[in-house]
């Protein structure tokens, strides 16, 4: 096993005195297409009515893995059901290696054994795992039924849950078959996020802190005020980071639907960070770790390639060992590097855009061959 360092902040989380807001509410402006991200705190058990509403559906796949499944299932479920709803439970095995094209093709038998047609909905509780794969079987499903995603992890809720990027891994590479298909409707409820451990919460975070090194600088000063705070999931502070750091998704998914322009900057960290996954074959690494060292790795490049500031990386490196995530490259042979950087999706005319900060809150891209982006 590949030897990871972590370090643990030993600073306390500040307090807030603030009355924790219930719920706040954006959009995703994309026309025709455009949805609501509701967030809130301790409000499971009100999301059938909403879902009912988003989709207009009278049947849905409730799709879930099965720690999920157990934990919060029943609770969907029944205000679904009292939405009035009937509902499919479709439970898949946990983990990244679970997004492939066989559980797919499960998926759709369930479906199809449940009796879903087009007047049926998808419902995705989870992660990004459950909320990929089942918005790729919602995508192609009798050429696509409507689409719910209720995130149950930080990363799902500020990234994966937003901006209808579906699709499932090959064994070459990441992500390599998927669809945009944009939901209906994303259902955030913070509670959710108290049985996650400490890890995921931190992995999560490190999409947030993303959010703010290539966006919005006030939200990473923020973060660097309140870190702490978010990961001890305090109402007051975790839901306003939240839901600036959803509107900024919101705001580039709008701006760029189809990763044409700035929708790439999102990538910032993925690149050497998918390598790495690559790598381990999805094991041993959680994603947000990955994209943690990803960014550090960015940051430095892009003080190297003359494009942000001397000291970037080291600003955003502080912050993500305060949240717990591993920063230093794992010591693959640079052949391993190499060979994930080769089967990059992003890729055109055989060179990467690499995403690059130009400072805290401001980023860029710049075609490099994956020998430029992982120099020897």
């Amino acid at each position: 096993m590949t030897a990871v360092k972590r370090t643990r902040s030993t600073r306390k989380p500040s307090s807030s005195k603030a009355a924790a807001p219930r719920t706040a509410r954006l959009r995703v402006d994309l026309g025709e297409r455009s949805y609501p991200i509701v967030i809130g705190h301790d409000t499971l058990d009100d999301a059938g009515p909403a879902i009912a509403k988003a989709t207009g559906a009278k049947r849905v796949g409730l799709v879930s893995v099965t720690p999920v499944s157990r934990r919060y299932g029943a609770r969907l479920a029944k205000s679904l059901r009292a939405a009035g709803l009937e509902v499919v439970r479709v439970d898949v095995p946990d983990g990244d290696t679970s997004k492939n094209l066989g559980q797919l093709g499960k998926l759709f038998d369930a479906f199809l054994a449940g009796g879903l047609d087009r007047s049926s909905a998808v419902v995705a509780l989870g992660g990004g795992v459950t909320g990929d794969l089942a918005g790729f079987a919602a995508a192609s499903y009798l050429r696509g039924i409507p689409f719910v995603q209720v995130p149950t992890t930080v990363l799902a809720m500020v990234d994966s849950s937003i901006g209808g990027k579906t699709g499932v891994n090959l064994e070459q590479g990441k992500n390599l078959v998927g669809a945009f298909y944009q939901p209906r409707l994303v259902w955030i409820d913070t509670k959710l996020l108290e049985s996650l451990p400490m890890r995921e919460r931190a992995a999560g975070m490190a999409e947030i802190v993303k959010a703010g090194a290539i966006w919005d600088a006030k939200l990473f000063k923020r973060l660097e005020r309140d870190i702490e705070a978010a990961l001890a999931l305090d109402p007051a502070v975790l839901i306003p980071i939240l839901r600036r750091a959803c509107a900024i998704k919101a705001e580039v998914v709008s701006q760029d639907e189809r990763e044409a322009g700035v929708r790439t900057y999102l990538n910032f960290g993925h690149t050497l960070g998918h390598a790495i996954e690559k790598h381990l074959k999805y094991r041993e690494m959680l994603h947000g770790e990955a994209v943690a060292i990803g960014m550090v790795f960015a940051a430095r490049r892009s003080e190297e390639l003359g494009f942000a500031p001397e000291g970037t990386r080291d600003r955003l490196e502080a912050l993500l060992e305060r949240a717990g995530l591993p920063v230093e490259l794992p010591s693959f042979p640079r052949k391993a590097y190499l060979s994930g950087l080769e089967v990059d999706k992003k890729k055109t005319d055989r060179r990467i855009r690499f995403v690059v900060l130009h400072c805290i809150g401001e980023a860029g891209t710049v075609p490099l061959t994956p020998a430029e982006v992982f120099p020897g």
